[in-house]
């Protein structure tokens, strides 16, 4: 009995994440400044930020009103518009008048922009108007300056509003049934991207600029004549940004007066429908998408939501009139709702129990809300307030810690190992070809994937579908190319550099320039995947994101620097190892934790179509996008420049005893990758059913990228969630560590050794440790400057830098190795033009990241040709190209016979 109590009070420690949870929480303090006695805002007022200072006008009073106006239809004609505005500097307040014609109006649409406040529609002087007006505050001269912008194509009660890429986008109420307009406010920006200030600047974009019709927003309810007050937010659906609308009120029928106006006592009905908008989407005419009714907790919602705030990277925050904060997810389309943190500050009436304090309007900064709230000293006026999420406390516990810090050490251990078997830099390069082609092949699945395939993968299927899967399996189709190709090539010549070739069939130059490429591509990378491990990890580990990225720097530096390929190669099988195991293990816990468990997870991923595979679109629009011959195209170029341009790829066709071994270490890579990508494919699907239907479990202020470690931290069994944690770390560690050694293998055998820079064997093997240690700095570096919470997902920005610098270079070896015209001057022109394409695709955006390495290919191998062809001599025409291309091998290593080119 004793034995079965112990058992079981074991298995609960260990399962009891999956047991607790700490919800997010938002917490409420009121503003105090010097003059609060003195400021009376009244309800239809608005709140903006300007840089450090808040605006905030005057709305409505109406004193012989008992039950409080808050909404528009609720005034009468004894209401009182002051024209007065607020500026809330710290704890000072300026009061400064405005009139309404100049922006102060009540129930207006406000916007931040720029550092100035946009102003749309609302009531001056207890009438509805068209007028749009910038607001900028200049603390110098204390003064109010406000310039009208072309009026809307209608009056506007109540309307709202947002902007989206520098166009600011309008939605009336049910007074013009309710009406969608746009105006790019491009024109208002200059060439430094500030806003302009001056009158005739601003009078003349006002003369040249009108307002865009876009489709109106359809009623939530036929039955329903008058709905009003729906508010818009900005965030990201996992395909990009989307306007949504969700909020507002209805009215019961033939309750207006002619004036417009509801009579006090009727109910004011909360309004449940939501919809979302691309201002992109062209195929659909920029249709609204219905996306359901607002349910929590299975339940329609019953209170009426009264603002909305876009927060982190997928949630909108919406505020009702019962004092609530409920929290919308863009990407999984679910409701859940924050508690109050301090409720003992908050007045509770004692027959509803309900919030007294109640957010009228909002406006947002750095993740602090300030908030125009109900008070309870003055029912008539309105106080400030500002609210923030306070997020659950990181619990990652000290067995989980203990884990990781004595993996990370055995790793280091296991790195150090080799020190001193290497003798010389053939042993530190090359590992003395002695290493089997099992770890071999594992050192080249961690290299091309490792921690950004554990982290950022499952992050991109979780807001997206499977589109890219296909792009990743291309490997397939790429293998044998590389092993029948681009290895014999490089086993042939005996390279230690994948860059000697380049100097045997052009010249040292072009060796030399694809080299440079080649290491300013690595420390990029070096610096996006610690970059991304770190983000993601100090989400769950008490470790910030720069203290992560400097350990697994400095660990990097250590067993790197002294141990050398072989230390490289077998930190990279272990990590193989550790990582799909526990990626089985991770997709295990997640499905179970579904209420349906597998039946759950594919009813949740075909309704909502995570699963598809295809995007079907040939249009001429359709290489901006992720179609399916953009993946298919897209992916044969990555996985061909990888694995024939880059070294960190080619070093281990170099490190086995014999050719055998390296062709069946690039097969046995091949069939990890992937069943391993459909692995990790299912667990993004998985994460996103898993959080859909938890939705109160997800941390609204974490990136999208660190979905997985939260994950991991929050939900794994107590030991085993270390050493996952602690295996992505390492695994970051072994992909820096690789690019490492790789550049400086590089810079050794291209740039030192040809020169004769060193006399001596082991001055070649200290100059290796000392740039290997120089390359680590450098890397560690570049990852502290990509810690950049603004980048969505560094993935993406993976495959931009792939593109960006290994297409080029797969162009220079295909370029070498199918035409036997080529030479210098057109592997260089080609080099050139391949980047310069696709600097052109990233920076004017015709093409989509994905296409980037493709594009480069194509590029230097066309022009790259033609320019051979316009240069020929009879020396170029005249060398020796065997064993340097396609052609000149194929007696040995090609059964095929090509046509010359």
């Amino acid at each position: 009995m004793i034995n079965k109590i112990l058992k079981s009070a074991f298995l609960l420690t260990l399962m009891m994440p999956l047991l607790t949870h700490a919800q997010t929480s938002i917490q409420w303090q009121e503003v105090n400044t010097t003059s609060a006695d003195k400021i009376n805002i009244g309800y239809g007022a608005f709140i903006s930020h300007q840089s450090t200072r808040l605006l905030i006008s005057s709305g409505i009073t109406d004193l012989t009103v008992k039950q409080n106006p808050f909404i528009a239809e609720q005034i009468t004609d004894s209401s009182i518009q002051p024209e007065v505005v607020y500026i809330v500097d710290g704890s000072n307040v300026i009061a400064t008048s405005l009139s309404a014609e100049q922006g102060n109006r009540a129930f207006a649409a406000a916007t931040d922009f720029h550092g100035a406040t946009l102003v749309s529609g609302g009531l001056a002087k207890l009438k509805a108007t068209n007028l749009v007006n910038l607001i900028m505050w200049h603390s110098g001269s204390k003064t109010l300056y406000s310039y009208p912008l072309p009026a809307l194509p209608n009056t506007a009660t109540s309307p709202s509003s947002v902007i989206m890429d520098n166009v600011l986008y309008v939605l009336t109420g049910a007074d013009t049934n309710h009406k969608f307009y746009a105006l790019d406010l491009n024109g208002l920006i200059n060439t430094e991207g500030k806003l302009f200030d001056s009158k005739s600047d601003l009078d003349n974009f006002t003369h040249q600029n009108s307002w865009k019709i876009l489709p109106s927003l359809p009623l939530a309810s036929p039955k329903k004549s008058y709905q009003n007050g729906i508010k818009l937010a900005v965030q990201n659906d996992g395909a990009g940004e989307k306007i949504f609308a969700i909020g507002g009120y209805q009215l019961p029928l033939n309750k207006l007066d002619s004036a417009g106006r509801i009579y006090s006592k009727e109910a004011v009905l909360a309004l449940t429908g939501h919809w979302k908008f691309d201002p992109k989407d062209t195929i659909n005419a920029n249709q609204w998408q219905s996306i359901g009714t607002v349910t929590l907790a299975n339940q329609k919602l019953n209170q009426r939501i009264n603002n909305l705030s876009s927060f982190g990277q997928s949630h909108i925050l919406a505020f009702t009139e019962q004092g609530n904060t409920l929290s919308f997810n863009a990407i999984t389309n679910s409701w859940t709702d924050y508690l109050t943190s301090n409720t003992d500050d908050i007045q509770i009436n004692e027959n509803t129990k309900t919030a007294q304090y109640i957010s009228e309007n909002i406006t947002s900064s750095n993740g602090v809300i300030y908030s125009l709230n109900r008070g309870t000293d003055n029912t008539s006026s309105l106080r400030l307030w500002q609210a923030s999420l306070k997020q659950p406390e990181k619990n990652f516990g000290w067995i989980n810690m203990t884990v990781l810090v004595v993996y990370l050490i055995c790793v280091v251990l296991l790195g150090l190992f080799f020190v001193f078997k290497n003798r010389n830099t053939d042993d530190y390069f090359r590992g003395g070809q002695s290493i089997p082609w099992w770890a071999a092949a594992c050192s080249i699945y961690a290299t091309m994937l490792s921690s950004l395939t554990y982290v950022a993968l499952p992050a991109v299927v979780y807001q997206s579908n499977w589109v890219l899967l296909i792009g990743i399996w291309m490997i397939v189709a790429v293998a044998p190319l590389a092993i029948y190709v681009a290895m014999p090539f490089f086993r042939q010549i005996d390279a230690t550099s994948a860059y000697e070739y380049l100097s045997k069939r052009f010249n040292m130059s072009v060796r030399l320039f694809a080299s440079s490429l080649f290491t300013l591509f690595h420390v990029g990378r070096m610096g996006i995947v610690m970059a991304l491990t770190a983000l993601s990890l100090s989400a769950v580990t008490p470790l910030s994101a720069s203290d992560s990225v400097l350990i697994m720097g400095g660990l990097c530096l250590i067993y790197c620097t002294m141990g050398g390929i072989e230390a490289v190669i077998w930190t990279d099988t272990l990590q193989t190892f550790v990582l799909i195991l526990g990626a089985i293990a991770c997709f295990v816990i997640i499905v179970a934790g579904l209420d349906g468990g597998l039946t759950e997870f594919i009813s949740i991923g075909l309704r909502d179509d995570k699963f598809t595979m295809v995007n079907v679109d040939f249009s001429l629009d359709s290489i901006t996008t992720l179609s399916i011959w953009v993946i298919v195209i897209g992916g044969i170029g990555q996985n061909l420049s990888s694995y024939t341009a880059d070294q960190a790829v080619v070093q281990r066709y170099m490190v086995t005893k014999n050719p055998s071994d390296a062709r069946k270490s690039i097969w046995a890579n091949a069939v990890i990758a992937a069943p391993s990508a459909l692995l990790f494919f299912c667990i993004g699907t998985a994460l996103y059913a898993f959080y859909q239907t938890h939705p109160e479990k997800l941390d609204p202020s974490i990136q999208i990228d660190q979905i997985f470690p939260t994950f991991i931290a929050t939900e794994l069994p107590i030991g085993v969630a270390g050493l996952i944690v602690a295996g992505i770390f390492a695994a970051a560690q072994s992909t820096v560590s690789t690019s490492m050694n790789s550049i400086a293998t590089t810079l050794v055998t291209d740039f030192i050794r040809p020169f004769n820079l060193v006399n001596t064997e082991k001055g070649y093997m200290n100059a290796a440790r000392w740039l290997t240690f120089i390359m680590g700095i450098l890397g560690t570096l570049a990852g502290l400057i990509f810690i950049d919470p603004e980048i969505r997902s560094l993935m993406e920005a993976y495959f931009k830098v792939i593109g960006m610098f290994m297409g080029a270079l797969g162009g220079l070896f295909v370029l070498g190795a199918l035409t036997k015209k080529a030479n210098s001057f057109g592997a260089i022109t080609g080099i050139l033009a391949g980047v310069a394409a696709m600097v052109s695709a990233w920076q004017l955006g015709w093409a989509d990241g994905y296409l980037f390495a493709t594009i480069g290919i194509v590029s230097c191998l066309v022009v790259g040709y033609i320019a051979s062809l316009l240069t020929q001599t009879a020396n170029s025409a005249n060398k020796d190209l065997t064993g340097l291309t396609l052609y000149t091998m194929r007696s040995t290593s090609i059964k095929s016979t090509p046509v010359s080119i």
